[in-house]
């Protein structure tokens, strides 16, 4: 499954500037192996000017007809006992050229893999976004930004968070004609770094590709003459290397 092109978002806010804040997320994949609930996202600001982002945090449910949908986290009886991912904290105040960090806290059953949306939304602070900023404080940061045309980007990212008796079960099949690689374990595998390059002319290649196969799904490419294929097989921290002619 190719979630690479559905991961990345932006928003604009306004128009761009260098004095403003730009924020990178590194990654934008990110997996929570089954022995831990907890893990650290560091968050980059390369601009100008202070970073204020708001982190918010939405659960990918699959179909059985493989579309998706992004849900709201489930609650336990009330909002305090949220059953899914939390951002704590949610809302990071990163000065010009540092780094914040929030860690992402799993709570609820892991019988069963899961998978989210985490969004990192820079924001021009009002009082209802919790920055604890004075009125004079926010109205002074304001007219930083109004001194010139700025851009404010913000990050979906993609969290797995894999089950507690996470398994790796991968079978291959290898014909004349197709090449299929079938997840019949538990938690996600990737073939990573996907090329599709020509034996005559090895610069003559598709665009590389990250491809998640998501349990019980398959994965699969036909075989032509003269292409030949590379990727790296990955389950878990596990890394091989993998080489498919035509």
């Amino acid at each position: 499954m190719k979630l690479a092109s559905a991961i990345l978002s932006l928003w604009v806010i306004s128009f761009s500037a260098i004095a403003g804040p730009s924020i990178n997320v590194g990654t934008v994949f990110d997996y929570m192996d089954g022995d831990k609930s907890t893990y650290l996202k560091r968050v980059y600001n390369g601009g100008g000017s202070t970073a204020f982002v708001r982190v918010s945090i939405l659960e990918i449910v699959y179909k059985a007809d493989g579309t998706s949908e992004e849900v709201p986290l489930k609650t336990q009886g009330n909002a305090a006992m949220r059953d899914g991912l939390i951002a704590s904290p949610a809302r990071l105040i990163i000065p010009a050229s540092g780094t914040q960090g929030t860690r992402l806290l799993f709570k609820g059953i892991r019988d069963q893999e899961r998978y989210f949306r985490v969004r990192f939304v820079p924001v021009v602070p009002e009082k209802e976004d919790e920055f604890a900023l004075s009125t004079e404080e926010t109205d002074a940061y304001k007219k930083t930004l109004s001194a010139g045309i700025n851009v404010l980007a913000g990050y979906g990212t993609f969290f797995v968070v894999r089950p507690e008796n996470a398994g790796f079960d991968t079978q291959i099949n290898d014909t004349a004609q197709q090449y299929s690689v079938k997840n019949n374990g538990n938690t996600i595998m990737l073939l990573d770094e996907f090329k599709d390059c020509s034996v005559q002319n090895p610069l003559e290649c598709e665009p590389v590709t990250k491809n998640h196969i998501l349990p019980g799904r398959l994965f699969s490419f036909t075989k032509k003459a003269g292409r030949h294929y590379r990727f790296i097989l990955i389950e878990g921290s596990n890394n091989k290397p993998m080489e498919v002619k035509g």
